[in-house]
Order: C-alpha cells, then sequence, then structure tokens
C-alpha cells in the first residue's frame, strides 16, 4: 500500500489541544493527558473547539434535533394523529435492506404504542425490485387503505404518487435518497432533509434515522412526557444497527443513535433482537462494536431481502414468544450461509475468468457475467472483487434475454458517470459515485464492457490502481499506553467519516519469530526502536515498580521478577529507581495481529532483530490470562534507511 499522512492545520491543533488540557468538562477524563493525540483527529472529524469536543465525544439524548425542524414533519403527524383518532389503518411501504426493514419497525411499533394499527409491504427483490410500484397501491386502495408511508423509497417515484392521489390514498413519503432534477413527488408530505428548502440541521441520515425523526415526533405528540427518554432508546437500538449498515457518516445525530444504540443493545429485551445477537454470537458483556454490527448482525438481516423474503426480519423484531424468535433468528442465519455459499460459487468462477482471460486482467472497469447468477448477491460479489484488484467493477447475471447488474467502484472513479455515459443500454438504472445498478438486455453486454473500460481509461491511470493507507499520525510504540487507549475509546463507534484511527511506528523491532495463524494470518512481537545507548535488559527498578495488574507486567517474566525481589531484599539499597516509566515503556514487546498477511510474510520472510515500519490500530485483548494491548496491523514494510537509524 502506499502510505499517505493525513494532516491537521498545525495553529488549530496547538489551539484545541490547549483548549483540551484546560478545559474543566474534561477533567476527571481521559482526554486531557492524551489531547496531544485527539485534537488532530476531532479537527479531521469537523470539531474544533472544546463544546463541540465534548458533543463528539460524550453524545447524549440531549444533543437529538427537534422533528419538526424537518420539512414535511408536521403535516405528516398531522395526517397520522388523524389516522389514529379515526382507526383507520395504515401501510407502511419500505425496502428490503437492512436500512428499510428497520426504519418499517421503528415507525409501525412507534404507531401501534400511540395506538393505531399498521400493516406494511416489502417488496420481493426479485419479482418487485427496488421503489413504489402502481399495483401495490391500488391494491391497497382496493382493501380501504387510505394512508400509505414510504420508508428508505419514494424520493423519486412520481408515477406511484399520482397512482395514490387518484385512488384517493394519502401518501406520505420519508426518504434519504436524493432527489432528482425534477424535484420530489406530489404526496400529502414528503420527509427528506436533503429536498429543496429543507433547513433541518444534519443531512446524512440514513432511512431508518428519518422514519426514528418521524416516530419520534409522534410519540412526542401522543404519549406522556416521562415516557419520552425510555422509548427515544429502546428505538435506538434499531436505529444504531441500520446507521451503521447503511453506511451513512457516523458524526452529528447518526453518532448519538450509534453510541447510545450500540450501548442499549447489550441490554436489549425484545425476544427477536435477543436471539439475533445471540444467532451472531455477539458477548452480551460488552456493547457490539461497530465491526460486529456490520460484519455479524447486518449481513443475517439482509440475508432474508438477499435470498428470500425480508417479511421475516419484522416478524422477528415483532414476536413474543422466545422459541419462534430462535427459529427465525435460525433461518436467517442458514440464509446468510446459503449467501455466503452462493458469493463463494461467484467469486470461484471470476478467478478462473481472470485465469484464462488475459484482457480481464488488464481491465480499467472489471465487467463480469455469468448466467444464473443469485441478483441477490453480485452487488456484494462486486465489492469483494474491488477489495481484491482494487478496480472498479460490474458484477452481472444473466436471465435468459435479459442481464441484471450491480456495481462498486474505488475512490477516484465515478461509477454512475461511467454507467451514465452509457444510458441507452439500459432499460433502467440507478446510483452514487460508488455504486450502481441496472437492467439490460443481455445482448448489450459485450457493449457495456468495451463502452466502460474506454470511459475508466479516459479518467483514471494506473496510479489509481494502488491501494492507499491514510495515516492519521506517527506514534512511537513508547508511547502506546492502556491511557492513550482509554482516550481514543471514546471516538467509537467508528464507521464512515469516523474511522479508527491508524498510526505509523518507525524502525519498531521483531523481538520473537514471526507466528502464522491458521495459514492465513501473522502474529508479530514487536517493540520500540532502541536507542543506541539504551540497554537491552529491563532494569530492576521497572520490574520493582510494575505492579502485576498492570499492562506493563505482560513484559516482564516470572524468574526475572523473582530474582530481582530477591536482590532487592539483600541489597536494600536505593540503586533500582534510576529508569523513568518512558525508559520502560520502551522496552514492553507489544503483540500486533495482521489478518491475511500471511502470503506476504512467506514471501519476504523476517528474522527476530529485524527493524519494520507498521502501520497499525490500538486495540485491547480481553481474555482474563492473556489480555492487554495489543496491535492490529494494516501494512508493513521494511524499515526504510531513516527510521532504522
Amino acid at each position: 500500500m502506499r502510505w499517505i499522512q493525513k494532516t491537521s492545520e498545525r495553529e488549530s491543533a496547538e489551539k484545541l489541544i490547549a483548549s483540551l488540557r484546560s478545559d474543566p468538562s474534561f477533567r476527571g477524563t481521559p482526554v486531557a493527558p492524551a489531547a496531544h493525540v485527539l485534537a488532530p483527529l476531532l479537527l479531521r472529524r469537523g470539531t474544533g473547539d472544546p463544546e463541540a469536543a465534548h458533543r463528539f465525544l460524550f453524545p447524549s439524548i440531549s444533543h437529538l434535533h427537534s422533528p419538526e425542524q424537518m420539512t414535511g414533519v408536521a403535516a405528516a403527524i398531522d395526517r397520522i394523529d388523524a389516522a389514529i383518532e379515526r382507526k383507520e389503518p395504515i401501510l407502511i411501504y419500505g425496502d428490503y435492506d437492512v436500512d428499510g426493514t428497520m426504519a418499517i419497525i421503528i415507525l409501525k411499533t412507534a404507531i401501534e404504542l400511540c395506538g393505531g394499527t399498521a400493516d406494511f409491504h416489502v417488496p420481493h427483490r426479485i419479482r418487485e425490485g427496488y421503489d413504489m410500484r402502481d399495483d401495490v397501491i391500488e391494491r391497497a386502495a382496493a382493501s380501504g387503505i387510505r394512508l400509505i408511508i414510504s420508508v428508505d423509497m419514494g424520493i423519486r417515484a412520481f408515477g406511484p404518487a399520482e397512482t395514490a392521489q387518484r385512488l384517493g390514498v394519502d401518501l406520505i413519503v420519508t426518504d434519504h435518497h436524493l432527489p432528482g432534477h425534477d424535484g420530489v413527488p406530489k404526496a400529502l408530505a414528503v420527509i427528506n432533509p436533503n429536498q429543496l428548502g429543507c433547513t433541518y440541521p444534519y443531512k446524512q441520515l440514513c432511512g431508518a434515522g428519518v422514519a426514528f425523526k418521524l416516530a419520534q415526533g409522534l410519540m412526542q405528540r401522543r404519549l406522556a412526557t416521562t415516557d419520552q427518554s425510555r422509548l427515544l432508546l429502546s428505538f435506538m437500538k434499531v436505529v444504531a444497527i441500520a446507521t451503521i449498515a447503511d453506511a451513512v457518516p457516523l458524526t452529528g445525530e447518526n453518532r448519538v443513535f450509534a453510541f447510545l444504540g450500540l450501548d442499549a443493545l447489550r441490554r436489549a429485551v425484545n425476544p427477536g433482537l435477543k436471539a439475533l445477537l445471540e444467532s451472531a454470537k455477539i458477548s452480551a458483556n460488552r456493547p457490539p462494536t461497530s465491526g460486529e454490527v456490520g460484519f455479524r448482525i447486518a449481513p443475517r438481516i439482509n440475508a432474508a431481502g438477499r435470498m428470500d423474503v425480508a417479511r421475516d426480519v419484522i416478524e422477528l423484531f415483532s414476536v413474543k414468544d422466545p422459541a419462534r424468535a430462535r427459529e427465525l433468528a435460525a433461518k436467517l442465519d442458514q440464509l446468510n450461509t446459503d449467501r455466503q455459499e452462493e458469493e463463494r460459487r461467484i467469486l470461484r468462477a471470476v478467478e478462473e475468468r481472470f485465469a484464462n482471460e488475459a484482457a480481464l486482467c488488464d481491465a480499467f472497469c472489471i465487467v463480469v457475467d455469468g448466467d444464473g447468477w443469485h441478483r441477490g448477491v453480485i452487488g456484494i460479489t462486486a465489492t469483494r472483487i474491488v477489495e481484491r484488484y482494487n478496480r472498479p467493477t460490474i458484477v452481472i447475471s444473466r436471465e435468459g434475454d435479459q442481464a441484471f447488474g450491480s456495481g462498486r467502484s474505488i475512490r477516484a472513479f465515478h461509477l454512475l458517470d461511467a454507467v451514465e455515459s452509457c444510458g441507452d443500454l439500459f432499460t433502467r438504472f440507478g446510483g452514487h459515485s460508488h455504486a450502481c445498478g441496472f437492467a439490460m438486455p443481455a445482448a448489450n453486454v459485450q457493449e457495456l464492457r468495451q463502452r466502460v473500460d474506454q470511459f475508466a481509461r479516459a479518467k483514471l491511470t494506473l496510479a489509481d490502481f494502488e491501494p492507499i493507507l491514510e495515516l492519521d499520525a506517527e506514534l512511537d510504540l513508547a508511547d502506546v499506553t492502556p491511557e492513550l487507549f482509554r482516550a481514543l475509546e471514546l471516538l467509537e463507534p467508528y464507521g464512515m467519516a469516523n474511522p479508527e484511527p491508524v498510526f505509523s511506528a518507525r524502525g519498531v523491532e521483531l523481538v520473537a519469530p514471526p507466528r502464522i495463524m491458521k495459514e492465513k494470518h501473522v502474529k508479530l512481537k514487536l517493540r520500540a526502536g532502541q536507542r543506541a545507548d539504551e540497554s537491552r535488559e529491563l532494569s530492576a527498578a521497572a520490574i520493582l515498580s510494575t505492579q502485576r495488574c498492570h499492562p506493563d507486567s505482560a513484559a516482564i517474566r516470572r524468574s526475572d521478577r523473582v530474582a530481582t525481589l530477591a536482590e532487592a531484599q539483600v541489597d536494600g539499597s536505593s540503586s533500582y529507581r534510576g529508569e523513568s516509566r518512558s525508559d520502560f515503556r520502551r522496552k514492553i514487546a507489544f503483540d500486533a495481529l495482521g489478518w491475511h498477511m500471511a502470503e506476504r510474510l512467506q514471501k519476504a520472510p523476517l528474522l527476530t532483530g529485524d527493524c519494520i515500519d507498521i502501520a497499525f490500530s490500538i486495540g485491547h485483548n480481553d481474555h482474563p490470562e492473556y489480555g492487554g494491548l495489543e496491535l492490529s496491523l494494516r501494512d508493513f514494510e521494511a524499515a526504510s534507511a531513516e527510521s532504522s537509524q
């Protein structure tokens, strides 16, 4: 990888460092001692003063904005309130992914808590596709529905909005996707912070976040004030899952949702949610991390919409019987396993294609197609190919004379622009800079391959395909302390616009032979590079001053501790007090785990005593016997001459 050092304006950083150290609101927290590391990180997250820093590091439910600041919310609440009073049934129309299903659960639960009745419709990914359909609205109207609320969709559903109006059905659209050039559909109310004229202070909500704001406003109108905080916190568990899974920025209100929601998940009481957490093997002893939500919880929820029908997700969160909840959670788990196997099957076919087709290896935009590839997994398969080859990728499933595609991109390439340049080839398409989806006649696939590659060659260079690793700061391993780790924990949960900090350390020493684990991963034992005048032996002062319960004690062999204590009892002098804690810290050895790096180690073996430059993040192993601080390797390379010196 090419390492790029992030920068912050020096004067602003120094000013924020001084403020964090002197501000009384941070007294007794880990912030002040680690201000020199935290300040640049906060600045890059748009936080430039102590008040904003406190809001970021210590999110509170009081930081939520008033729902009625969002255009359309007041009108929507009036109509839902009237429907509840008149006992009208309400239909919620939502998407089949995590964001859409969680939005349905939020709004359906809120309406029922307020005394209303709500049913829902989730489209089938294959048979119906994304967004609202006229025939669904027509069937709803025929059954007596007079109010439909869309969630996580509808901002471009002009035809269905006209159908609803023609049939006398009031339509409330709640969405977070960007409106088109034609504005928004003609509906009773349109709730979207990104619509023209909406002055809502935070624009980056996911679909479930927008649905939550409507639910929040409705509950504030109809329920007792004393119940509000408790209810909002219970809803945030679900909002947090959607917010993290939808990869929206974890800043502003989204950070409040994620922080409070993850913390509340460890106290989940909903039978379905508890069964889901157990199925995903999420510990109940601590809040789940954003990574666990993104890679364990969300895939199981998404699997329902990808491989079967998403109604099972709604039932899972609604069911009261724990046995039925476990049954549904097990079904989602199996669907996720099926999804993984289908994904592996397609990836194996793609690998064979790369091995046999030289042109594919040289493509600037990879386009691969196959007969009968499951449409529900081609998007995530495209993501895997991008991760491996670092090139924009489109994966296409052929079904007879029709073809359906999904694409993912790299930072330097606007995928929707590429697709729009071939717009005449599609029957429908959509997307944004990093992802797209489309349908087309299968006969057009070869021409699409040629045209998007030609478009990509005009926009990209070979340098754009080089993986980039952004570093937050250079950090001596001697400065990696439990105190620093506790300060960095305040930045969690990590996600979009709030990535886990990545540091570099130069010239660190390998103090034991590398270990290869499960033939894929590596474990290195590293310590800070030694100064020329520095002894490599632990001093007696360091041994005597370090308590057994301190994380630093892991570096001290039991035999050394026993021998030093015996010597101190005989000597009785004060000659062991000469080494500072910083000198001792330079001798601490850290375990550094490198995931999927075994192949690199086999090609370029490392030997005990070698010096390397590393990029890493800081973690903590909770094992009762072997736990302590540990490093997660992002990359490593032979130490440069400068860092070796």
